[in-house]
């Protein structure tokens, strides 16, 4: 039988019905105008309930709509499971109200045999939302693509760069899609928040992964999906990549009203310009 992991906060975090979420996801999408012209190898996208952090993952998303990709590698972090390494699916479906999500098994295969610290571990992957609030966008954008779903236990520097250097290694030569899962600050003001989240959107921005891997060791509980990120863009960079840029980034009080304790999101990008 088909190993299914089957969707744990559809009905709370976004709607639990087909027509219900197809219609918030493409409403998102539809409001998004992101600015970039050129290919798109990685995203960063949030990973909060779907009416907060949606209107800013679209921006990401809608970058990609009707691009053609092999594989969409999503990277997160673990929220209530604890382990070293990186925890993999290596076959089956993923699950959401829109249908079912295959799994790319020789993808996942060749991601693990290059970097021995993603192995199978389906328990990690029962209850965590930071992957599965990326797949409504991606049943929208890219109906088609099947994914390796990774998640990031404990965020060390070791078990960052070396899924950095495994993905690029697996990745060569095809033409992969990576998004790197992430929130920002959580429960500061939004005047706080802005500042604190100044420091990701800066590293982004300029492109550059060891200052914002320096930056999370001094701030680690700043960005839950820090060490993804991290790893994404390390290996979007060696597979090609030299453009960066922030799409979107607003905060929880934008839709809730409160300012007074928000969580940060970021929509951001890495490619190349057009020729």
């Amino acid at each position: 039988m088909t190993p299914v992991r089957k969707a744990a906060v559809a009905g709370t975090w976004y709607p639990g019905t087909p027509d219900k979420l197809a219609g918030e996801v493409d409403r998102y999408l539809a409001l998004a105008e992101p600015a970039w012209e050129g290919s798109i190898a990685a995203l960063v996208a949030p990973h909060a309930g779907l009416r907060y952090s949606g209107p800013v993952a679209a921006y990401a998303y809608k970058l990609i709509e009707g691009r053609r990709y092999d594989v969409a590698v999503l990277v997160g972090p673990s929220h209530h499971v604890g382990f070293d390494g990186v925890a993999v699916c290596f076959k089956g479906v993923f699950e959401t109200p829109l249908g079912a999500v295959p799994i790319a098994e020789r993808y996942a295969d060749a991601i693990a045999k290059a970097a021995p610290s993603v192995r199978e571990h389906p328990t990690a992957h029962v209850r965590e939302h930071s992957l599965e609030m990326q797949l409504p966008f991606l049943q929208r954008v890219l109906p088609d693509t099947p994914i390796v779903p990774l998640l990031m236990g404990y965020q060390t520097r070791e078990t960052i760069g070396e899924l950095a250097a495994g993905l690029s290694s697996a990745l060569s030569g095809r033409t992969a899609l990576l998004v790197a899962s992430t929130d920002l600050s959580h429960y500061h003001d939004a005047v706080t928040a802005a500042r604190l989240d100044g420091r990701v959107i800066g590293h982004v921005t300029a492109f550059d992964s060891e200052g914002l891997l320096d930056a999370l060791d001094a701030f680690p509980h700043h960005a839950c999906g820090g060490g993804p990120t991290v790893a994404v863009m390390r290996a979007a960079r060696a597979l090609g990549a030299e453009r960066a840029g922030v799409l979107k980034y607003a905060d929880s009080g934008d839709v809730s009203g409160d300012k007074d304790v928000v969580v940060g999101y970021l929509a951001a990008a890495f490619g190349n310009p057009s020729p």
